[in-house]
């Protein structure tokens, strides 16, 4: 029997729905699994994230799917991005993955709370101050591939060790550095797959990894991923990121205190 009575469980699948929808809309929705897990079920800090990954597998599996054949990935740009932060998004996966065996269950819940804060304030003050790309890098110079290899380094650092997807960091920097909104979320989707898959690897190692709520979580996270890919396609995503942010940044405080 699970260590959660029946009522928490099925909030725990309710939340993972929404945060799906979340994942393939505006990339930051993965975070509420991470904090979900936190708050309603007694996993140390390297079970919620070694669980979190598990999930995030999945997800990046269907949203990369769905955006290849919605087309955004069969593009050149596509392709060259997604090869360069999934490359280098590994190297900090594991590194992250490793540094979480150091971190207590209440370091992890104010690292997560200021991330999460973190993001839900640049949501919203790009929201605010109608901000979108703020400069534009060439994917085909090697400056250019630099800038988004080490962007790539440090997502991967960041996921492995708070157990969140790179589409909650990635998806916003992608578009400051002037990819498309929806471009910006299939090459994150497949960065996801690599961050998760290989933190994944190194939390099965430290036998960190919660087989129960890995799939309570899953099924109804990878549900909601295919409902976001469609609204992706036929909702303004400036109104996603403001309720995403109008939430992030109350629970994100919550978290650190």
């Amino acid at each position: 029997m699970p260590p959660l009575p029946v009522e928490l469980v099925l909030v725990l699948v309710g939340i993972s729905l929404v945060a799906g929808v979340g994942c393939t809309t505006t990339g930051a929705g993965g975070v509420f699994v991470t904090i979900a897990l936190y708050a309603f079920t007694p996993l140390s800090s390297a079970e919620i994230a070694g669980t979190a990954h598990v999930v995030f597998v999945a997800v990046g599996v269907v949203g990369a799917v769905g955006f290849a054949r919605s087309g955004e990935l069969l593009e050149t740009d596509g392709r060259t991005l997604a090869a360069i932060l999934s490359g280098t998004s590994v190297l900090g996966a594991v590194a992250g993955a490793y540094l979480n065996a150091y971190v207590s269950r209440r370091l992890f819940s104010i690292l997560l709370g200021v991330l999460t804060v973190i993001t839900g304030g640049v949501l919203l003050y790009g929201q605010i101050r109608d901000l979108r790309s703020i400069v534009a890098v060439d994917s085909s110079a090697t400056s250019g591939r630099l800038v988004f290899g080490s962007v790539g380094l440090f997502l991967g650092i960041t996921a492995g060790l708070v157990g969140i997807g790179g589409p909650i960091l990635a998806v916003p920097a992608l578009v400051t550095l002037g990819v498309p909104m929806l471009l910006a979320l299939g090459i994150a989707q497949v960065q996801a797959i690599f961050i998760s898959g290989f933190a994944a690897s190194g939390y099965f190692v430290q036998e960190a990894i919660s087989p129960f709520f890995a799939t309570i979580t899953t099924v109804p996270t990878v549900i909601g991923a295919i409902g976001g890919w469609l609204l992706a396609h036929h909702v303004d995503p400036d109104h996603l990121e403001l309720v995403l942010s109008g939430i992030l940044i109350p629970v994100g405080l919550y978290l650190i205190l």
